[in-house]
């Protein structure tokens, strides 16, 4: 049974840094699409990053380039979201997801996931 759980957010101060994970259970990430999205109050879920198998490296939303970095442990059962220079719009319940039919830019579509954690809550704010 396909299972995730994303931990490491937080309260951060503006301009401060988190680093959130996620575990995989039951899959290896070998073979997924994966990423993290994220929903702000009153707004859409929208897609923060993402990664296809297919591909070698992450998409980013333009609102996270340069700030965000996407990796994923050697054993390929867990991945994470270094977030720097944190800024208030950040600020959302960041969920992360993985489903093994989306390939390439099918990543981008968080409709398609079948596969999601419970969410780990990131507020930014002085």
């Amino acid at each position: 049974q396909v299972h995730l759980v994303e931990s490491g957010g937080d309260l951060v101060q503006p301009g401060g840094s988190l680093r959130l994970s996620c575990v995989a259970s039951g899959f290896a990430l070998n073979y997924y699409a994966y990423g993290w999205f994220r929903q702000a109050p009153g707004k859409e879920r929208e897609v923060v990053s993402c990664l296809s198998h297919t591909d070698g490296r992450p998409f980013y939303a333009d609102s996270v380039k340069g700030r965000f970095t996407m990796s994923t442990d050697n054993t390929k059962t867990s991945f994470h979201l270094q977030m720097n220079n944190l800024e208030p719009e950040d600020t959302g319940l960041y969920y992360c997801a993985a489903d093994p039919h989306l390939f390439g830019l099918d990543c981008l579509d968080l409709n398609a996931y079948r596969n999601w954690g419970q969410g780990t809550q990131v507020t930014v704010s002085s």
